[in-house]
């Protein structure tokens, strides 16, 4: 992803290692070449994201159906201790009645979020998990992947053979209670600016909740990959700390963006005169809690929640809206959905955390399904390549609630084949809802 056009060099691979490189580059992240001396060549169809520099006074959107997914999103404000349809939370193990729908403020309710909860403490809660799964095949540390003979240097290539070494971060998977994710650094990008968490908690009432948090650096932005690492830890802790105390699920989930957003301001550099927080580090964030019967989803950014039933015969749906030109025309009316997405500025963002943003306005909404099925948290690097909520439905594997990890592979190759112009991340979050007359174990 990239926030901010730069000037192209015109390569796809560096002239003297052959690593992938970005347009904006002006040394290769490999072997450092200088890339200002480089001859120019044909470039691939790769768009990144990139960020308008100036705020823009959108028309007004035409109004929308109550009943769309797409409509208005909530604020946790609207919903403090309540289910999506406003009344208490259901009994574990009690069915989760009503449609699939967006959750909608009913101004009777009157539960308190920081009302005390007459619940034993909570077990101890995990922390969320980031980062690769050790590989017992992999050669001890510090032994060059490639040779399996030569010792790693300090920078990173074998003393034996040469050969440079992959990044921790270039490919990794988690699988923690039943969540799974799987990131790549994909076949056009130097280094992997994606980074996720996952984890689960336990609610006051002793229910399981489960979590996935994915973010995507914005590449035009200065040190990208440590942004989205500092707001996918920073919003995985705060959802593990929320949760078990009773905090509502939305109430939970902004609270999560607001604390991402800290950690990346955190990383910007002192502002210089008259140029406040230039390029400042930046990154999108999407997150989704499932959480005694209902499913939450928050995001700021251009990443995506898809929600893929079980059951394929019935309709899969897109749950987030994009914070992007291509967004902005078409809820405005001005394009279809086929002509923004095809213009060159589709991908340019309007909202991320970081310190240059305009302000921080997280999106949150909450569903209850009827029906069992997966969340699909992802970043522009998977949806680019199965965009709408049926073309992701027939990536995602059958079995993606039982198997979320192999899925969750399954979906990264499909990036990868598809041409893996960016960095891939995705996470799977089984949303399982009981059969009807089941009550508690």
């Amino acid at each position: 992803m990239s926030q901010k056009p730069k000037p192209s060099h015109g390569l796809a691979a560096c002239p003297g290692c052959a690593e992938p490189l970005e347009s904006g580059d002006r040394f290769c992240g490999a072997c450092g070449y200088d890339l200002s001396a480089a001859p120019a060549a044909e470039t691939g169809p790769d768009r990144p994201t990139v960020a308008i520099g100036t705020p823009v006074n959108w028309p007004d959107a035409p109004p929308r159906e109550p009943g769309s997914l797409s409509t208005m999103t909530q604020h946790p404000g609207d919903l403090p201790g309540t289910d999506s349809g406003g009344h208490d939370l259901p009994a574990p193990g009690a069915p989760a009645a009503g449609d699939f729908e967006l959750a909608a403020p009913d101004p009777r309710a009157a539960v308190r979020v920081d009302d005390p909860v007459p619940a034993p403490a909570p077990a101890p809660v995990p922390a969320p998990a980031q980062g690769p799964v050790p590989d017992p095949a992999a050669p001890a540390a510090g032994l060059c992947v490639a040779c399996r003979a030569g010792r790693v240097d300090t920078d990173g290539y074998c003393e034996n053979c040469g050969h440079a070494q992959p990044r921790e971060r270039d490919h990794m998977e988690r699988e923690l209670g039943g969540v799974a994710a799987v990131s790549d650094r994909g076949l056009r990008h130097h280094r992997n600016e994606d980074a996720f968490a996952v984890s689960s908690a336990t609610l006051p009432d002793g229910s399981p909740a489960a979590l996935a948090v994915v973010c995507d650096g914005v590449s035009s932005a200065t040190r990208p990959d440590e942004a989205s690492a500092a707001a996918a830890e920073a919003a995985g802790a705060a959802l593990c700390a929320a949760l078990p105390r009773g905090t509502h699920p939305q109430q939970a989930m902004h609270e999560a963006i607001v604390a991402a957003s800290e950690a990346v301001n955190s990383l910007a550099e002192p502002a210089g005169e008259g140029d406040p927080h230039r390029n400042a580090p930046a990154c999108t964030i999407v997150g989704s809690v499932v959480a005694d019967g209902l499913l939450v989803v928050g995001w700021v950014g251009d990443s995506r929640a898809y929600w893929v039933p079980d059951d394929r015969a019935t309709p899969a749906a897109r749950l987030t809206e994009d914070d992007s030109w291509a967004a902005q025309m078409v809820a405005a009316g001005l394009m279809s959905e086929a002509e923004a997405y095809a213009d060159e500025r589709a991908h340019a963002i309007t909202g991320w955390l970081g310190a240059d943003a305009y302000e921080l306005d997280p999106h949150t909404v909450a569903f209850k399904p009827d029906r069992s099925g997966v969340v699909v948290v992802c970043t522009d690097g998977l949806w680019n390549y199965a965009e709408g909520p049926e073309d992701m439905a027939r990536v995602v594997p059958p079995d993606a609630a039982d198997r979320p990890l192999h899925s969750a592979r399954v979906l990264v190759g499909h990036a990868l084949d598809g041409g893996g112009h960016d960095n891939i991340t995705v996470a799977l979050v089984p949303f399982a809802v009981p059969p009807q007359g089941a009550g508690p174990a």
